[in-house]
């Protein structure tokens, strides 16, 4: 499994650069993703797939320990439709 420090460390790698700038370099395209979802913007990136958000009504459920019934307040939550060079790539 890949995790964020992964990420910086190819990129140091790719680029050369200082390690500093590659983690500013991951933290600045994670950050305009997040920020483009809170304000409701989707994000394509070609090859990979789109970023978007989705909107959860509110809706009952039940506390599974005690069977009371619960009030879910309507939410939203990002979701990814993997783009098809990526569907291909890990088949």
């Amino acid at each position: 499994m890949a995790n964020k420090a992964d990420i910086v460390d190819k990129v140091h790698s790719v680029l050369g650069s200082t390690k500093a700038e590659a983690e500013r370099a991951v933290e600045t395209v994670i950050d305009t993703i997040v920020s483009n979802l809170k304000s409701g913007d989707e994000v394509s990136i070609a090859g990979l797939g789109i970023f978007a958000t989705k909107a959860r009504p509110a809706r009952q459920g039940r506390n599974p320990r005690t069977g009371e019934t619960i009030h879910i307040a309507a939410s939203r939550t990002a979701k990814f439709r993997a783009a098809k060079a990526l569907k291909d790539a890990i088949k």
